[in-house]
């Protein structure tokens, strides 16, 4: 389907880099960056021209759904976002376009400004590429790149439009993919997801991805731990708040399903954006059976969080209070020079 020039104007002036939030545009969306102050990662979107890159960076991070990344026309040489993302965090995302001209530029003119100061190169393969061999050749081309520019960089290879294959040839051809993907990346290490923009795989790769970002992790998933503790939950998740993305857990109690926190992000992810339709905003939820109750609220102002209880002799009201008043400790953490405090057990 055709754009009208309107609606290129309005995609260039949502993705594009802002100083100031526009009216009624969430935290955390894409054009929205904070002060020189903030600490900023520079984030490679890369791969073939068709390969998806422009619709999942669309899904993830400016709301759209999948039906409506149809419309969006092909990345012109490089389009650069800013992503506030937790407090401080500032993602530098580079959507590269993956026409051949733009990527031979890439390698030789553009290579020392395209590779240089890399934190994440996020590879995007089309698994029904016809040109599987120049795909590669693409690739290795960046990793050379890579090695020389940022060294240290992590990579993360996205086998996308999984969709399109049958479903029980999916793990053997993704298995397939990875293990020459592994191979041709030595030296670096790479990790590989499969990917589509109708499933909750999208959320879970780029949750991997923005978890390996986030500084203060390791103390975050401590205090979220303490905090599971003290309430007496089986399970707490943390949300960004405008994508949704899972960035920490923890969980006292295994759980069937492995793929639970993607397909929540999914989920709370489009009922968000119905709400949006209808002019209302979503704040919390509370979803209760026979056997567990599950809370999902905002927490601080760039999370929500998700709590899980399975004990019934806990009222509702306990845990929106336990909820409420750690509030403004986790808020503290949130910062990336905030203090190294910790959620202590009473």
């Amino acid at each position: 389907m055709e754009e009208s020039d309107s609606e290129k104007t309005m995609e260039k002036e949502n993705l594009g880099p802002r100083m100031d939030p526009p009216l009624g545009e969430p935290e955390g969306s894409l054009g929205w960056v904070l002060p020189n102050t903030a600490m900023k990662k520079k984030v490679l979107l890369m791969g073939k021209s068709g390969s998806g890159k422009t619709s999942m960076r669309s899904i993830i991070f400016a709301n759209y759904i999948a039906r409506d990344t149809r419309r969006l026309g092909a990345t012109i040489d490089v389009e650069h976002s800013h992503v506030r993302f937790l407090g401080n965090l500032v993602l530098n995302l580079w959507d590269c376009g993956g026409q051949d001209t733009f990527m031979e530029n890439y390698f030789t003119s553009q290579r020392d400004n395209i590779f240089r100061n890399v934190e994440v190169l996020i590879y995007v393969f089309d698994v029904e590429s016809r040109e599987l061999e120049k795909d590669m050749h693409y690739y290795q081309s960046c990793l050379e790149a890579i090695l020389q520019n940022s060294p240290d960089a992590k990579i993360f290879c996205l086998v996308h439009k999984m969709d399109l294959v049958q479903e029980d040839q999916r793990d053997l051809i993704f298995k397939e993919r990875e293990e020459d993907l592994r191979r041709l990346s030595r030296p670096l290490e790479c990790s590989c997801f499969r990917t589509s923009i109708w499933d909750e795989t999208l959320y879970k790769a780029w949750s991997s991805i923005v978890y390996q970002l986030i500084p203060n992790v390791q103390q975050l998933e401590m205090n979220l731990r303490n905090f599971a503790e003290i309430i007496e939950a089986d399970e707490v998740l943390l949300f960004e708040r405008a994508t949704f993305l899972v960035i920490s857990h923890y969980q006292c109690k295994e759980q069937r399903d492995a793929h639970r926190f993607e397909k929540i992000s999914n989920i709370i992810k489009q009922f968000k954006l119905s709400c949006s339709k209808l002019a209302a905003s979503f704040q919390s939820m509370e979803v209760r059976n026979s056997n567990f109750a599950a809370f999902i609220d905002i927490f601080t102002s760039n999370t929500y969080v998700m709590v899980v209880m399975s004990d019934p002799s806990i009222p509702s009201a306990a845990t929106l209070i336990n909820i409420r008043n750690a509030r403004k400790h986790f808020e503290k953490l949130e910062r990336v020079d905030g203090p190294k405090q910790c959620l202590l057990m009473r």
